[in-house]
């Protein structure tokens, strides 16, 4: 990882809630901002800030999301996330969020992303990809 990340480092983004962000099993009537999209939008949104952090050779993973989903967003209206960087524990990053529509906070959230080096993922999934064909081979 690249230096220049620290604790108490924040950025904002905003997406607009389309058809696709929303909950559609009340009726079109009822559409509101869902909460796997919200957890997608803001794991998606710090792994990209933390990116700014890493390496070519480097990504980071998500390890842990934790949501409260405060209130409805309407399809079509926006919401803006703040993330701020909470620890730098080695290749632990821990951010905060807050998703605020333009009238209220509809979400905090905390999450976990943990740096990796792209080589040593690609061997560990590769071994366990061997794995997993030897136990196919077996049954």
């Amino acid at each position: 990882m690249k230096d220049g990340l620290t604790v108490g480092m924040t950025r904002k983004t905003r997406i607009v809630v389309d058809t696709e962000r929303t909950i559609g099993f009340m009726g079109e009537a009822l559409r509101v901002y869902g909460t796997p999209a919200m957890v997608r939008d803001v794991e998606i949104f710090c792994k990209d800030f933390l990116g700014e952090f890493l390496t070519p050779e480097e990504n980071s993973v998500g390890a842990r999301v934790e949501i409260d989903h405060l209130g409805p967003t309407l399809r079509n209206m926006w919401v803006e996330i703040t993330a701020t960087v909470t620890a730098v524990e080695g290749r632990r990053v821990n951010f905060e969020a807050e998703v605020r529509d333009a009238l209220d906070v509809v979400g905090r959230a905390q999450h976990t992303r943990f740096v990796v080096d792209l080589a040593k993922q690609k061997a560990r999934l590769e071994a366990k990809a061997a794995k997993l064909a030897q136990l196919n081979e077996a049954t």
